[in-house]
């Protein structure tokens, strides 16, 4: 028998690439070449069932292996259906079936994981969409009927810079959908049926045929009830060759050692807890709130013994780096593992800033938030919520307020931070005894640094007109001289007894009956009115911040 050759050019290897290739369909398999030179085959009696359907771009070859795994290819034109029908059944016995989809736009329908692992959404028993279960990042019930389900970044393979070329030129692409499934269900726990929600039984399957469980006995190290103050919550946190799991009542989450930005390590000021900070791009989410930074604290005092699940073998591909077992402080374990993990370095608080009572942060707010300012050496970091990470580079100015006279009587001053960007950080209710040196730091680093004269300025003014006014009261009672405010208090007295004296009853012509004359005597022989006095308001007293024993804290 003959052998059949198809070439077709511009087709896609599915979603993996944005690069259109050559797809080549002989005898012994079909195959695939990109633009770049990567090749991807498939041979000829690993082929199982071959489908025809239309999707995005253009029509698609959707490819079933033995294994159950889905091949699929884009990017075809309604006229090469001819063509690969008649290649596939001469090279393969296979029939090219049609797939019809549902265009009706329903949201409503049914879900089943069909071959190669994929959850199928179909309505009036027709596919509307499909999510490939291997790209399932995380699933949590919201609610009692709503399941969520996130789905990983697909950034392919390559460097940093090609990934980022990669997505940018894909544009967007899911990163989450929710399903409504409402009801109970009985489920069989070994000893009998119990009750369980739809949507719970749901996520549990999702997270199954996503393996999102699957991996815990391969984790090389897990800390227990680590607590997270964003998101807020207590997490067992397991630590991957190439993520990290963070498994709690209601969430779990995977990060992804590539999408981890940056780390600090920093001890909260006056306290016996540090602060370890991951910044991590994609954010997590949690609803529809995101957290760019995950938050942990530990006691700095906490002390645990780990042994690593690695061999020998293992633990020569970091370089010395780690260690079989360790037996520290758990947030230097905790964070020497990760950095070797990772290879990202630890950002630490250095010697450029330290506060009136030697520590690396000053207290502070920031709209209603209290919590800690850290001048480190590139960056200005507010911890623990929101966390704000503020690169030094990017600092236009910093205008300082309350801080110029004393007669303002206050304890603290603000700072507002202007970015080059146009975006503005206030942060307000530091203690006085700290604008020496934030302000030698800001300098050191090389930021313009103003001073709020405007407000200063009111300030002064209100107190001299004040000032002024009790002076002039005091003065003018000795000399006999009516000060202005006196003079016309009393003229507007004047004015007033005079049109009393001015009313006559009987003018008014009235058509009061005679008996009511008395009444009308009686007010027209009125005292001298009275001028009401302006009542005194009450002063708010100020917070205190009392401070405590410094704690130390070792850069490890």
């Amino acid at each position: 028998m003959s052998e059949q050759i198809e070439h077709f050019d511009h087709v896609f290897l599915g979603h993996q690439d944005v690069d259109a290739g050559q797809f080549r369909l002989a005898a012994s398999g079909l195959g695939w070449k990109s633009p770049t030179g990567q090749v991807f085959t498939i041979k000829r009696d690993d082929l199982r069932k071959t489908q025809w359907l239309r999707a995005a771009r253009g029509y698609q070859l959707r490819i079933q292996l033995k294994d159950g795994t889905i091949i699929k290819f884009d990017g075809f034109d309604e006229d090469a259906f001819d063509r690969l029908r008649s290649s596939i059944k001469h090279n393969y016995h296979l029939p090219l079936e049609t797939k019809e989809l549902s265009l009706k736009g329903w949201n409503w329908g049914r879900t089943e994981f069909s071959a190669g692992n994929y959850l199928q959404f179909n309505v009036a028993n027709r596919q509307a969409f499909e999510l490939p279960m291997n790209e399932v990042s995380n699933s949590n019930v919201s609610g009692k009927s709503e399941v969520s389900i996130e789905l990983a970044l697909n950034e392919g393979t390559g460097s940093a810079a090609e990934r980022r070329n990669r997505m940018r030129a894909r544009g967007d692409q899911p990163m989450e959908i929710r399903f409504y499934v409402p009801g109970m269900v009985q489920v069989e726990d070994g000893e009998g049926e119990e009750e369980q929600t739809a949507a719970q039984l749901f996520c549990e399957t999702v997270k199954t045929k996503a393996e999102l469980g699957q991996v815990a006995g391969e984790s090389v190290v897990r800390f227990r009830e680590v607590f997270s103050l964003s998101p807020r919550a207590r997490f067992d946190v397991e630590l991957f060759p190439t993520f990290l799991r963070m498994r709690g009542k209601t969430y779990d989450y995977k990060v992804l050692y590539d999408t981890i930005t940056r780390m600090f390590l920093v001890p909260r000021p006056n306290d016996m807890h540090v602060y370890f900070v991951i910044g991590i791009d994609p954010p997590i989410r949690q609803g529809q709130t995101r957290y760019p930074f995950l938050v942990f604290q530990f006691h700095n005092e906490d002390e645990s013994k780990v042994d690593l699940n690695m061999d020998a073998v293992e633990l020569e591909k970091y370089k010395d780096r780690l260690e079989p077992s360790y037996q520290n402080l758990t947030y230097v374990i905790v964070s020497t593992v990760l950095r070797a993990l990772t290879d990202k370095k630890i950002t630490v608080p250095g010697n450029s800033f330290n506060s009136h009572h030697n520590q690396k942060g000053v207290k502070c707010s920031m709209k209603a938030n209290e919590g800690f300012l850290y001048p480190l050496e590139n960056y200005l970091l507010f911890l623990p919520k929101p966390v704000t990470l503020i690169p030094l580079r990017d600092i236009s100015n910093a205008t300082f307020s309350r801080v110029g006279s004393a007669m303002t009587g206050s304890r603290f001053f603000d700072v507002k931070i202007n970015t080059r960007s146009g975006v503005g950080y206030q942060f307000s209710n530091l203690n006085r005894e700290e604008y020496a040196n934030l302000l030698a730091f800001l300098n050191a680093k090389g930021v313009t640094v103003r001073k709020d004269m405007a407000e200063e300025a009111t300030n002064v003014v209100k107190i001299t007109s004040y000032a002024g006014m009790d002076a002039d009261d005091g003065s003018d009672e000795e000399s006999g001289n009516e000060s202005p405010r006196k003079r016309a208090r009393s003229g507007d007295e004047d004015d007033e007894e005079s049109a009393d004296d001015d009313f006559v009853a009987g003018d008014s012509g009235s058509d009061v009956p005679e008996e009511f004359d008395e009444d009308y005597e009686g007010a027209n022989s009125s005292d001298d009115g009275t001028s009401g006095a302006p009542g005194a308001g009450a002063g708010g007293g100020g917070s205190r911040h009392d401070d405590t024993d410094d704690s130390d804290f070792e850069e490890d």
